[in-house]
C-alpha cells in the first residue's frame, strides 16, 4: 500500500492513499489527486502498481519531476527516463525545481499471498547454491551428457545476436523437455533490473497471440533464488490469472544467473498433455540455464559495444559541428526586433516547449534554433539538423526515423534515425513544410507518444528529444490548403516565434557587415581596411531578399576581390545593390515650398514600406516607427 504526504504546495498537509488501480496527478480537475499549483502541468504524472511495486511515470510535464532518494536526486523528465519504481522514503519534487511540489511516499508492504508461501507445495525446489551439484549429476549420465553436448554447440553456432541467441535457448529448452509446449525468457531491464518478458515461442511455432510469463513464477524464482518445479500448477497457485487462462499443467521456472546477480528467468508450461514434468527436466533445465546466461551476457556485451560505437561515431561527426557552431554562435544585431527576438528566446529556453521559427530563408532560423539549445538544459547533448526539403520523401523517413535491415532494397544493415541520434537532445527540422502528409503522420506520433518505430521494425522505441522546426511559409495558409495537418500544426505552434527579415532591421546591416569582413578577412588572411561610409550606406539602404545569408554572401565576395589594405568602396559592390545609388533621383520632388517636398518624399516612402510588407499595416507602422493609428492618419492624408 502506497500513501502519499503532500508538504509543499497549494495542498500541503493532505494525505493521498493510492488504490490498486493507481492515479493521475496534475493541475487539471479530471485528475484522481488534483494539485493545483501553476507551474504544474495539465496531467503532469501518473502512479501505477506493476506486479509487487509502484511506478511513478512523468506524462511530459512542462517543467519535469524529480526524484530524491537518500539525498541524491535524479531527473525523471526525459533526459535520463520517464519513468521510475518508487521505494518507502522516496520524495518526488513535481514542477519549478526551485519552489517544487514535494511528495513523500510512505511504502508498508503486501501481506504474502498464501499460495506463494507455502514452500511445501513445490513439488521440486533447487537453489542455486546446488546448481554446480546438479550438473555433476547430469554429466555423470553419458545420454544426458550427450544430449547436453549437442544442445551447447548448436547454441553456440547461433551467433552473437542476441535475438537469434534467445531463439536458440528456446530449440534447446523444446529439444530437452519433450513435454515443454511453450516457454518464456525474461531478463532484468531498465535501471530499476525489473523482469521484463523479452522472448515467447510455442513448440508448433504458432502463436495465438504473445506468450507471457506467470508473474507469480517469476517473483518465486526471484525471491528464493532457486529453480521451481510446479506440478499441476491450477492447484499449486490457483490465484496466478495467467496460469489459469493458459491452462497450465505444470510449468519450471529456473533462474539466469551471473555469479550472486540474477540477469533473467526461463520459464517453461506444459499446456497440451496431462504428464507432469519431472525432477529430471528441472535438472537439466538449470544446466542449461548456466550455458544460457553466458551466451545472452556475451550477445548483450556485443551490443553494447556495437551501440556505444555508433553513437561514438555520431556523437564526434556532430561535435565537431557543435563546437564549431559554439564558437561562432554570435547573435549579430541592437534593433528593437532583434532584442524582441532574443528577449522571447530567453523565456522558452528552459522549458521543453515545442518552438517553431517562421521567418523569410536567410533569416537565420537554424542559428536562433542551436541559440535555445545551447544556453539550455540539454545543451551537453546533441544538436541535429535536418532540412526536410533537401532529401527526397523516400530517404527523409528513414533518416528521421532510422531502418532495419532488409527492410527495402539498399538497406544492408541496421540504421539508427536522427530522432534517435538526438535522444536526450534537440532536433532541428528546417523547412517543416516540405514534410509529406504520410510523415507528418508519424511525426505526430513522436511529439505525441515520445517513440519512434525504424522502418521494417515491429517494435518502437522511446526517445527523448525536444523539437524546434522552422518554415518560410504560413503554416496556417498550409492547413488551409489541406497540405499540412491541423493537428501537427497546433503540436509544433506550442511557441511562435518570427524572425524579421533584414529589411525590418536595417539599423543592423553595418553591425553584420563589419562582423562578416572580420570573419573572412580572417579566413583568407587578407587584411582589408574596412568600408567606407557611402559603402555601407548603400547596404544599409537595399532591401536584401535574400536576408542575412545574402548579406554575408556579398561580404565574402568584397573580401575576396578587394586589395590587402585597402577599403570596400561602392563600385565594388554587386550590380543590383549599386542601383540604390539612383534611389534619391527616383524619389525626387517636384520644386515646391520645402512642406510639399517633404510631404511628396513622406508619401513615396510610406508606400514603398507597404509594398516591402505586402500591405500588412502593422508590420509597416513598426517598420516606419510610428503607431497603426498615426499610419491610418497619414494614408488617410495621401489619399493612399
Amino acid at each position: 500500500m502506497l500513501t502519499l504526504d503532500i508538504q509543499t504546495g497549494r495542498e500541503r498537509g493532505r494525505r493521498v492513499q493510492v488504490g490498486p488501480g493507481g492515479l493521475t496527478l496534475g493541475r487539471g480537475p479530471h485528475n484522481q489527486l488534483v494539485l493545483s499549483d501553476h507551474h504544474l502541468s495539465t496531467e503532469h504524472g501518473q502512479i501505477f502498481r506493476e506486479d509487487d511495486r509502484f511506478i511513478y511515470r512523468d506524462l511530459r510535464s512542462t517543467n519535469g519531476s524529480r526524484l530524491r532518494r537518500g539525498g541524491t536526486e535524479s531527473v525523471i523528465d526525459g533526459s535520463l527516463r520517464w519513468e521510475v519504481g518508487l521505494c518507502d522514503g522516496d520524495q518526488l519534487l513535481l514542477g519549478d525545481p526551485s519552489e517544487p511540489v514535494l511528495l513523500v511516499c510512505h511504502i508498508e508492504p503486501d501481506p504474502e499471498p498464501e499460495a506463494e508461501a507455502a514452500g511445501d507445495r513445490v513439488l521440486v525446489r533447487r537453489p542455486l547454491a546446488d546448481a554446480e551439484a546438479v550438473a555433476g549429476t547430469v554429466e555423470r549420465d553419458p545420454q544426458l551428457a550427450r544430449t547436453l553436448l549437442l544442445v551447447q554447440k548448436r547454441l553456440v553456432r547461433k551467433g552473437l545476436e542476441l535475438g537469434a541467441v534467445l531463439a536458440g535457448i528456446a530449440e534447446a529448452v523444446f529439444e530437452l523437455l519433450p513435454l515443454c509446449s511453450h516457454m518464456t525468457i525474461d531478463l532484468a531491464e531498465g535501471p530499476d533490473a525489473r523482469m521484463t518478458t523479452v522472448y515467447g515461442a510455442a513448440r508448433d511455432g504458432r502463436l495465438e497471440g504473445p506468450i507471457r510469463a506467470s508473474r507469480a513464477v517469476v517473483r518465486r524464482v526471484v525471491r528464493e533464488r532457486a529453480a521451481v518445479l510446479l506440478a499441476n500448477a491450477q492447484m499449486e497457485l490457483p490465484e496466478a490469472a495467467s496460469i489459469m487462462g493458459a491452462r497450465v499443467q505444470s510449468t519450471i521456472g529456473v533462474p539466469l544467473w551471473e555469479g550472486d546477480q540474477l540477469i533473467g528467468v526461463i520459464q517453461c508450461d506444459n499446456r497440451t498433455s496431462s504428464a507432469m514434468f519431472r525432477e529430471r527436466d528441472l535438472d537439466l533445465l538449470l544446466v542449461l540455464a548456466g550455458h544460457a546466461t553466458l551466451a545472452i551476457e556475451n550477445a548483450r556485451l556485443l551490443h553494447q559495444l556495437r551501440v556505444a560505437e555508433e553513437q561514438l561515431r555520431g556523437q564526434v561527426r556532430y561535435l565537431k559541428s557543435r563546437e564549431e557552431k559554439r564558437r561562432s554562435l554570435e547573435i549579430i544585431g541592437s534593433s528593437p526586433a532583434m532584442r524582441e527576438v532574443l528577449r522571447q528566446v530567453s523565456k522558452v529556453t528552459d522549458t521543453r516547449a515545442t518552438v517553431c521559427i517562421e521567418g523569410e530563408t536567410g533569416t537565420g532560423k537554424e542559428l536562433i534554433a542551436s541559440l535555445i539549445h545551447y544556453q539550455g538544459r540539454r545543451r551537453d547533448k546533441l544538436f541535429v539538423a535536418q532540412n526536410c526539403a533537401a532529401v527526397p520523401e523516400t530517404l527523409l523517413e528513414s533518416e528521421l526515423f532510422g531502418h532495419k535491415k532488409g527492410a527495402f532494397t539498399g538497406a544492408t544493415e541496421d540504421k539508427k534515425g536522427l530522432f534517435e541520434v538526438a535522444d536526450g537532445g534537440t532536433l532541428f527540422l528546417d523547412e517543416i513544410a516540405e514534410m509529406s502528409l504520410g510523415l507528418q503522420a508519424k511525426l505526430l506520433r513522436v511529439l505525441q507518444e515520445g517513440e519512434v518505430r525504424p522502418i521494417g521494425s515491429t517494435q518502437p522505441r522511446q526517445v527523448d528529444v525536444r523539437i524546434i522546426c522552422a518554415t518560410n511559409r504560413s503554416l496556417e495558409q498550409e492547413v488551409q490548403a489541406g497540405r499540412f495537418r491541423q493537428d501537427l500544426y497546433y503540436r509544433l505552434k506550442v511557441f511562435p516565434l518570427r524572425l524579421p527579415p533584414l529589411r525590418e532591421r536595417r539599423e543592423d546591416v553595418p553591425l553584420l557587415a563589419e562582423h562578416f569582413l572580420r570573419k573572412y578577412a580572417a579566413e583568407l588572411k587578407k587584411g582589408v581596411a574596412g568600408f567606407t561610409p557611402e559603402t555601407l550606406a548603400q547596404l544599409q539602404a537595399y532591401a536584401w531578399p535574400g536576408n542575412v545569408r545574402e548579406l554575408e554572401n556579398e561580404v565574402q565576395r568584397l573580401i575576396i576581390q578587394a586589395e590587402p589594405g585597402a577599403f570596400i568602396t561602392p563600385d565594388q559592390l554587386s550590380p543590383q545593390i549599386r542601383q540604390v545609388q539612383g534611389l534619391l533621383d527616383r524619389i525626387a520632388p517636384r520644386k515646391g515650398t520645402l512642406k510639399d517636398m517633404m510631404e511628396e518624399v513622406e508619401c513615396w516612402l510610406i508606400q514603398k514600406a507597404l509594398a516591402e510588407h505586402g500591405g500588412n499595416k502593422t508590420r509597416t507602422a513598426e517598420a516606419l516607427g510610428i503607431t497603426r493609428e498615426g499610419l491610418h492618419k497619414k494614408l488617410a492624408k495621401f489619399g493612399l
